[in-house]
């Protein structure tokens, strides 16, 4: 914060002045909260999400008064109406544009009492999205299956037969091996998407499959009060900002539109839907791409042989 009180006291709408220092600030905490959510994703603890829960407020209201810097947002302006601005490149003038748009988003723009709303919307939003992260992930380590005939995990490669093998192990059977098992199926990465694209097994890629895509959706794990909670939220932080809704936010800062997006989800469902009712499952698919090059291979050389005995 010591670094932001000083660029705010010094700020020139300037590229040394402003940008550069300013990226400092902004490069600290991406790194460091990156660091954060990955070590939340890969080793995951109780220590660690108290840790997280304790400084994540504190995190969002930096966030926040970074982007709603009058200081920051009025440099930024002054470059944009300076005549010195059709000589910048046109990278930077992106980069200033962005600077001003995300500021606005941030709500630099709104009145104290609608700043005050905004800025309690957004820790919430912040501590519902955490809590959603939590549930997938708790969801995600809930589901084990053991298996105890090989014939079930047919097409395993060695690798996650072993892995299968080890996370048996960690669960209480001391004498699992890769060879022999028992084998311990979980919605873990490299074990889903081994099941996904060699198990031969339909069965067990299917059940695999509705449990994966089904996650954190009953129980006490339900994320769906979560979701509706977020949605309502969303709602209510695009009428502060004047937009219609959360999706008109979204695109402010992309290339795309709401309409152009709902067009190409519309083409995208219109192509799908036969497909979907008559029962592809994405479990067939993610299996039979994984062996589309095989049979590509296949077939090349089944047209070349013929040419080979002519020559």
């Amino acid at each position: 914060e010591s670094d932001l009180d000083e660029l705010e006291k010094t700020v020139e709408p300037s590229w040394p002045k402003l940008v550069e220092p300013l990226e400092k600030i902004v490069d600290r905490l991406t790194v460091v909260w990156g660091m954060v959510n990955h070590l939340k994703a890969v080793k995951d603890s109780a220590e660690l999400r108290a840790a997280i829960e304790e400084v994540q407020p504190e995190k969002v209201k930096f966030q926040l008064r970074l982007g709603q810097s009058k200081p920051i947002y009025n440099a930024f302006k002054a470059i944009k109406e300076s005549p010195d601005w059709q000589s910048l490149s046109e990278a930077r003038k992106r980069i200033v544009d962005a600077q001003i748009k995300e500021a606005v988003l941030n709500g630099v723009s709104l009145e104290d009492d609608k700043r005050e709303q905004f800025n309690k919307i957004q820790q919430e939003l912040e501590r519902l999205s955490h809590k959603f992260s939590e549930n997938v992930l708790d969801a995600t380590k809930k589901f084990e299956k053991l298996v105890t005939d090989k014939k079930e995990i047919d097409g395993l490669p060695a690798t996650a037969l072993g892995l299968a093998a080890q996370t048996a192990v960690s669960k209480g059977h001391e004498n699992a091996t890769a060879e022999n098992g028992p084998w311990m199926i979980t919605l873990d990465a490299p074990i889903f998407i081994s099941v996904m694209q060699h198990a031969r097994n339909r069965a067990l890629r299917e059940e695999v499959y509705r449990a994966y895509i089904t996650r954190a959706s009953s129980g006490d794990l339900d994320n769906t009060p979560i979701i509706n909670q977020i949605l309502k939220l969303r709602l209510e932080k695009a009428k502060l900002l004047n937009y219609n809704n959360y999706a008109e936010i979204s695109m402010a800062t992309k290339m795309a539109t709401v309409d152009k997006a709902e067009e190409l989800l519309e083409k995208i469902r219109s192509a799908s839907w036969d497909a979907a009712v008559q029962g592809i499952m994405l479990n067939l698919v993610y299996f039979w791409l994984k062996r589309l090059p095989i049979f590509r291979y296949l077939i090349y050389h089944m047209n070349l042989f013929p040419q080979c005995l002519s020559i």
